[in-house]
């Protein structure tokens, strides 16, 4: 199906198969970023009610280099190398259990910050963005805390640690630089909006879950690349999503590796069950932040922000929509917001 933006007149082509039927959906054009594009679907008789799950591969089924691992020798070699991971996210929990704390006071936050001079500037430009409505008012880190509050001071500091860890470009899945954070901070936006509307106590969880959910990519990116060109061709098929790619050449895919990640970084084990099934939700056991990470992740991959056009071949599982008792309206309103956070947030970062 042929898509047209109504204000630029970008065109897209979605391959029918991934399309769920009996759903009007809109969403902002990724190209121009004001227009809109409207899809109205309808069913054929095609059973797209949950996403298609690929069996699990030991190896790929396309010729790669003979000299490339794959499957699970491929992945005990990665698997061996998480040790090299960066311990910037510790600072991120670090902060968490400050702000927990309710004998600690804002200088020990501002302590714990200000060691790293580069992430106390992000923290910073992050505090003066429109977002927040403090444009120029923030002058320090223990400023920062004062004025935005432990909750809200506790997001700029995951925004600032992800930036930088998320920041890089992925020549493997085709990212430009701050693509990965830029559609990582959308999710997570998105997933705090949905808890919001589910369980406000899950909402700082949800933007944590959300703003790491695709980290495994930052793990995977050689592999992949060392591999480029037999994913080229298995995406020389229009149909096929990178995570299709990934089970088919790897024999697995980023997030299952985020998961391994998420336990060499002694992450909270409800966090790391929804990074790891947040394609599948399904499969999570009634994890609810499985759940409103997968929904966010497809509104913002839906509204193609950092992801591309590849964006658009991923469905949402309609089971974890409905799950969280969210209506389509609630679905177009976190999905506008979310955009217009996101390009409010990332204009004082560029």
């Amino acid at each position: 199906m042929k898509v047209k933006c109504e204000l630029c007149g970008k065109e897209y082509n979605i391959p029918d198969e991934r399309i769920p039927p009996d759903r009007t959906i809109s969403f902002p054009c990724p190209a121009c970023k004001k227009g809109v594009i409207n899809i109205t679907l309808r069913s054929e008789g095609i059973d797209v009610s949950s996403p298609v799950e690929r069996p699990r591969k030991k190896g790929p089924s396309i010729d790669v280099d003979r000299d490339l691992p794959t499957g699970d020798v491929l992945k005990k070699i990665i698997l061996n190398r998480l040790t090299e991971l960066p311990p910037m996210p510790q600072v991120m929990f670090k902060a968490r259990e400050i702000m927990n704390d309710p004998a600690s006071g804002f200088r020990a936050l501002a302590e714990i910050l200000e060691k790293d001079q580069a992430m106390a500037t992000r923290v910073l430009r992050l505090s003066n963005s429109a977002y927040y409505g403090l444009a120029g008012k923030v002058t320090s880190v223990q400023h920062a805390a004062v004025l935005l509050g432990y909750k809200t001071v506790g997001e700029v500091v995951a925004m600032a640690i992800s930036s930088k860890l998320l920041g890089e470009s992925l020549e493997g899945y085709r990212m430009n630089s701050g693509d990965l954070w830029k559609h990582s901070l959308a999710v997570a936006i998105a997933s705090r909006l949905i808890a919001g509307k589910r369980n406000k106590d899950l909402e700082n969880d949800a933007f944590s879950a959300g703003l790491i959910h695709d980290a495994g990519k930052i793990i995977l990116n050689r592999y992949v690349f060392e591999r480029r060109s037999a994913f080229e061709e298995y995406m020389s098929d229009k149909s096929r999503s990178f995570l299709d790619a990934e089970k088919e050449i790897l024999g697995f895919d980023h997030a299952e590796i985020a998961a391994e990640m998420c336990n060499v970084w002694k992450i909270p084990k409800s966090l790391t069950a929804a990074i790891s099934f947040h394609h599948y939700p399904a499969q999570s056991n009634g994890n609810v932040l499985a759940a409103i990470v997968h929904v966010a992740d497809s509104l913002s991959l839906m509204s193609g922000i950092g992801s591309g056009v590849d964006g658009m071949l991923y469905r949402m599982d309609h089971r974890a929509q409905e799950s969280l008792g969210l209506s389509e309206d609630d679905l177009r309103d976190i999905l506008d917001e979310t955009v217009e956070s996101v390009d409010k947030i990332t204009e004082q970062m560029n």
